[in-house]
């Protein structure tokens, strides 16, 4: 039998999407492998949010290109880099065999056949709306390849795109324009897919999209969703990522505390604490607007956990833009915080704004900000210790020996000595100590 071998680069739509893909190849008859020189295909599902991992899939690319001198391989370039570059990739890189963007995901089998038959070229048109909800993702693909049954020992966890797609263009972004307009799923679609997962095992479902809180069809929101999926029995975790501030309401949180099987973790992206930045990058609400949904989220879940993102050096950025990001930082005390340094992305509003911010400034605070989220993140973690947590086991430490790795409820990693036989469950676990971003403890 031929076997694949799938990089996945981004955000955790594009760890879906790589599922989808490694499901389309398995009805094709085809094998994962981990040993990349052993593949006789090669995917790379990638990221063009930022320049840096961008400049990741062309090293990639470089690095196969050797494999495919030594034997007979095809390689494919999938995702938002795909979507955004098409023909340009080939041109650029002959040892590139075909490219399909974002829009091409089920169109993979097809693809292949005619990458086999030696035709190179590029997948990138757009689909209608229906035909998006009709033939792609957002019918479930149980009935073409049957998700495995969920066996002791392998992981619990599974994730459902409930949405694709952004309509919010704010400046800096590249997604709206490699990802497409939002697309949401029929809910019935949804509940068809969560319940079957439960049923073959799952204990915890995260719901995905790039603007998951947008969702919206003409009979639904995304209260409905994360309701109907939270009434499933069996289902012991809902989780959902990302939401947008805007689309948040006090009726969502009131959902989050009444439903004690929605994890209490929350990813906020906030971008910027400064009114005039969060204004340039499109964001449509000031910082007293997200802090005081925060204050509502935080006085009804006093034990939730916030996540956000960052970006320091954004156009016009002053010492006082930042400090107010400081600030905000101070206030709110994120567990984690995804911080970059802002480089422009083709195609966005900001790139014909003046990138006046050198880069060692850009560096500089970037650590500032750092060096605060760390000592913050410090204390969360302390914070934990001594307490006693419900742990969803998931596999196996890489390093150390008998030692099982899970996950709280607010989304912290906990390393347990136990059996591997408990990978998949649920078990009552004292925190008895911590390392740098983990804890330790004991059943």
């Amino acid at each position: 039998m031929k076997s694949f071998f799938i990089q996945t680069f981004g955000c955790q739509m594009n760890v879906h999407d790589s599922q989808k893909i490694k499901e389309q190849l398995q009805a094709e008859k085809y094998t994962e492998t981990e040993d990349i020189t052993k593949a006789d295909i090669i995917i790379a599902n990638t990221c063009s949010v930022r320049h840096n991992p961008e400049n990741k899939v062309y090293s990639f690319v470089g690095r196969t290109r050797r494999l495919k001198e030594k034997k007979k391989v095809l390689l494919g370039i999938a995702g938002c880099v795909a979507q955004q570059e098409g023909n340009r990739i080939l041109k650029k890189y002959p040892s590139v065999d075909f490219v399909f963007g974002t829009d091409q995901l089920f169109s993979l089998p097809t693809i292949l056949q005619k990458a086999e038959e030696g035709i190179r070229a590029s997948y990138t048109d757009w689909l209608t709306t229906e035909h998006n909800i009709k033939e792609q993702n957002f019918i479930p693909t149980l009935e073409k390849t049957p998700v495995q049954e969920v066996t002791p020992g392998s992981d619990p966890k599974a994730m459902i795109a409930i949405a694709k797609g952004c309509n919010n263009f704010c400046s800096y972004c590249i997604v709206p324009y490699t990802r497409g307009q939002l697309i949401s799923r029929p809910l019935h679609t949804i509940i068809e897919e969560a319940t079957t997962l439960v049923a073959q095992g799952v204990k915890e479902i995260l719901l995905v999209g790039q603007n998951v809180n947008a969702y919206k069809t003409r009979e639904h929101s995304f209260y409905d969703v994360l309701k109907a999926v939270s009434d499933i029995k069996g289902l012991a975790r809902v989780r959902f990522t990302s939401p947008h501030p805007n689309f948040w309401n006090n009726e969502l949180t009131d959902l989050m505390t009444d439903r004690a099987n929605i994890a209490t973790l929350l990813h906020f992206p906030l971008q910027s604490g400064s009114d005039s930045i969060l204004k340039a990058m499109f964001r449509h609400h000031t910082a007293a607007q997200y802090k005081a949904k925060v204050d509502y989220l935080q006085e009804k879940i006093p034990n939730l956990f916030l996540t956000t993102d960052i970006i320091v050096g954004f156009p016009g950025e002053t010492l006082d833009d930042f400090q107010a990001t400081l600030d905000m930082i101070e206030k709110v005390r994120f567990w984690q915080i995804y911080a970059f340094k802002y480089s422009p992305r083709p195609g966005t509003k900001s790139e014909a704004m003046e990138d006046s911010i050198p880069l060692k400034e850009k560096q500089r605070r970037l650590a500032a900000l750092l060096a605060l989220q760390s000592k913050i993140q410090d204390e969360k973690l302390d914070s934990l210790v001594g307490t006693k947590q419900e742990i969803l086991f998931d596999s196996v430490h890489p390093q150390e020996k008998n030692v099982i790795v899970g996950t709280t409820d607010h989304g912290v990693r906990v390393n347990v000595q136990a059996p591997e036989a408990y990978i998949g469950e649920i078990k009552n676990v004292t925190i008895s100590g911590r390392k740098t971003y983990s804890l330790i403890g004991t059943i």
